[in-house]
């Protein structure tokens, strides 16, 4: 096993793990932003405001994007571990 392959197993375990971080980070990034400019624009400051609409669109989203994100998963450990003899030998 040579160093490149290290290389590039643990750089497409990295991007696997953005891709399949992505949908929840940006659900929460885009209703943390508007939650925040509804609160800035009312004065409402009451954290749970926030909390509660990240909380309930991140499960909207994780209930679409769900099934994808197993299946991403299971193709690439499936992947993962079948090329693991032609990488030691």
């Amino acid at each position: 096993m040579t160093p490149e392959t290290v290389v590039t197993v643990g750089r497409h375990a990295l991007e696997m793990t953005l891709l399949l971080a992505a949908p929840l980070l940006l659900t929460a990034l885009a209703v943390g932003l508007i939650v925040g400019i509804f609160q800035a624009a009312t004065q409402i400051n009451e954290m749970t405001l926030s909390f509660i609409p990240k909380l309930l669109a991140m499960a909207a989203v994780l209930a679409i994007t769900g099934p994808w994100m197993l299946r991403t998963l299971v193709e690439y450990t499936r992947g993962l571990i079948e090329s693991i003899p032609g990488m030691i030998g």
